[in-house]
This record gives structure tokens, sequence and C-alpha cells, in this order.
């Protein structure tokens, strides 16, 4: 249909539809953020807010303080070890350099060492003492951790029983809270909808078209992306259940145009063929005629071949001749392309009849 409008009203209806997105934009950008903010209306709740409020609390801080010892202890027993490695150390090379030289001992068997013997043996006995020792806060450390850790597991394992005990409840009461922010969601949208369609089916073709298309864009943009991806799914039922109600209302409005317009075509086509080329919109018949569909009935003809004037389906009037020159033209041409002629002059005298054509519309007039 761009084909049959002037250069300038392209232009006009390229800016009119550019005006239609912009406004859907803006509004779509406003109702984005409305809808962002519908879930702060509700308190958001956590699972604590449903377990014990006297208990809960006194295990935390026991774990804490668990977590805390365990932690002390551990860094304790590192330093135990460490002292224990140091004292084996000490231990296992002190008993080394005793070997070596009670071998050398055994050798020379002199009877004035028999004091220094006895004076190795009680180091290497303090040695091991120290060894004793130290392995003894090692283990003692050990338990203390273990001591720890224990009671750590025992707080945690008391407050996950809590934690299961609330869980159902907070898990309804979530599920209850979004029910509730879809709830405003819906109350938003569809009245949003419903205005959307009474615009789309009453004022889609009047002057302010651009702001009812830019309305349509943003209720469906409202509907379909910030309130169905919201849908609660009970296992997909709700969203197969909306789909199908949607595809019902869809496909039911489908049906019913489809049956309107089949009802204008069959009593169009029963008027006089004069009546149906006086009363059709001008753009449209002109864009239909260079698709080579038949502006009355809609049905594909072959214009091209230079014969056919009439259409073989409804009998309307497609070409005739100009009234001034006798050229063959266009029925819903306002003037004849190979002299000029308006097609309301008389006839001319080789009797060729000129198209009874509507009067013309106002300049500027926008198609259909």
């Amino acid at each position: 249909m761009s084909k049959t409008l002037r250069l300038s009203e392209k232009w006009f209806h390229r800016g009119l539809w550019l005006v239609a997105f912009l406004f859907a934009w803006f509004l779509t950008g406003l109702g984005s953020t409305i809808v962002g903010d519908l879930p702060q209306v509700e308190q958001t709740r956590s699972l604590e807010d449903f377990m014990d409020p006297q208990r809960t609390p006194v295990l935390k801080a026991s774990i804490k303080t668990a977590e805390r010892a365990a932690e002390e202890a551990q860094a304790a027993l590192d330093q135990a070890q460490l002292k224990l490695q140091t004292a084996r150390a000490d231990n296992r090379a002190a008993r080394e350099t005793f070997d070596n030289w009670l071998a050398t001992r055994r050798v020379t068997q002199r009877a004035e060492q028999d004091e220094e013997v006895l004076q190795r043996t009680r180091e290497l006995d303090g040695l091991r003492q120290a060894e004793r020792v130290a392995l003894t806060a090692v283990e003692k450390q050990q338990q203390v951790a273990l001591d720890a850790r224990q009671a750590q597991q025992r707080a945690q394992a008391e407050l996950r029983t809590l934690e299961d005990a609330a869980r159902s409840t907070y898990v309804d009461e979530q599920r209850a809270q979004e029910l509730r922010v879809f709830g405003y969601r819906l109350a938003l949208t569809l009245p949003l909808l419903a205005l959307a369609g009474y615009l789309f089916k009453k004022h889609r073709k009047g002057s302010s078209w651009p702001f009812v298309w830019g309305f349509i864009f943003f209720a469906l943009f409202a509907f379909f992306v910030e309130l169905v991806p919201y849908l609660p799914s009970y296992g997909g039922y709700v969203r197969y259940i909306v789909g199908i109600v949607l595809t019902v209302i869809g496909g039911r409005y489908a049906i019913q145009a489809l049956q309107r317009y089949l009802e204008r075509q069959k009593l169009a086509e029963a008027q006089p063929a004069q009546t149906r080329q006086r009363e059709m919109d001008y753009d449209q018949a002109q864009a239909r005629m260079t698709k080579n569909i038949c502006p009355g009935c809609e049905r594909t003809v072959d214009m091209k071949d230079g014969k056919t004037d009439f259409c073989p389906h409804c009998g309307l009037c497609l070409f005739d001749h100009c009234g001034h020159c006798s050229t063959r033209k266009n029925a819903f041409a306002r003037y004849c392309f190979s002299c000029g002629a308006s097609a309301k002059e008389p006839v001319a005298e080789s009797g060729k009849v000129a198209a009874d054509l509507p009067p013309q519309a106002p300049e500027g007039a926008a198609a259909a």
C-alpha cells in the first residue's frame, strides 16, 4: 500500500509510527519501574522468621562459640605438633650420637668413660621425657579440638532440625506472597489489556492512531513480559492453562473476524459493480491492483495480459477506456496516464465508457 502513497505522506506515516514506538517505549519504561517495585509492597521474610525465636539465637551463638573454640584449639594443636616434631628430632639426633659414641667405647674399653655413659643416658631420658610431654600436649589439644567440633556439630544438627520444622511453613508463606504479588501485577496489567483491546477495536484508525498503537504495544508488553513470566507454576499447570485460555480467546476472535469478513464480502459482492467501485477506497484499490489482486473480492487476477477488463470472480470493472483519448487504463485511476484527462470527463465519440469514480479524497488522506 505504501507504493500508492505520496512521498511526503510516506514520511509522515513513518514519523507517526516513530511517535507510536516512542510512546510505547516510555510507557513500557514507566510500567516496568512500577511492576518492579511491586514486590516491595510485601515484607521479605526468611526461613529464620518461622523458627523458634528463643532457641534459634542460642543455637547460633553456640555454633559461633564452638567455631571460635575449634579455631583456637586447632591453632594450639598446630603449635603442639610443631613442638612434638622438634622434641622427636632432638631425641633422634641425640640417640644417634649416643649410639655412635657407645660403639667407639666398646672398641676402646676405657673404664674412665663409664660416668659419661651414665650422663649421656640421663640426657637421653630427659629428651624422651620432653618428647612425651610434647605428645601429651598434642593429645590434649586434639581432645579440645574434637570437643569443639562435636559441640559445633550438635548445635548445627539441632539448628537443622528447627529449620526442617519451619521449612514447610516458610514455603507456604513464600508461595502465598508470590500469589499476592502476582495478584498486584494482574490487577495492574489486566485493565491495561482490556483498554488496549477497546482502543484496538474502536480507535485504531482514528486521527490519534499513533498513541493508540503505542498504548497497545505497551499493554501487550506489560502482559506478556511483565506478567506471564511470573505466573505461579504448580508443576506447569497454570502456565499451560493460561496458554490454552489465551489460544482459545485468540482463536475465537480470529474465527469471528473471518466470519465477519466473509459476510462483508458476500454483501459487497451482492451489490452492483458500480456501487462497489464508487464506495471503494482509492489507495487500497491501487495497492491491490499493483499486486494483481481484485480490489473487490481480493482474489488473484491476471492483469498483465492486456485483455482482462473485468474480474472473472466478482465482475468488478478493473480496466476501462479514457473518455478523452480512449486509452485503456486502470478503472480506479482519477486521471488518464496517456492524456491526463480527468476520469470525470464525458464519454468520447468512440463510445468507450468512462468509469464512474467517487469524488477525490482530501489531500493527504491516509490509506486504510
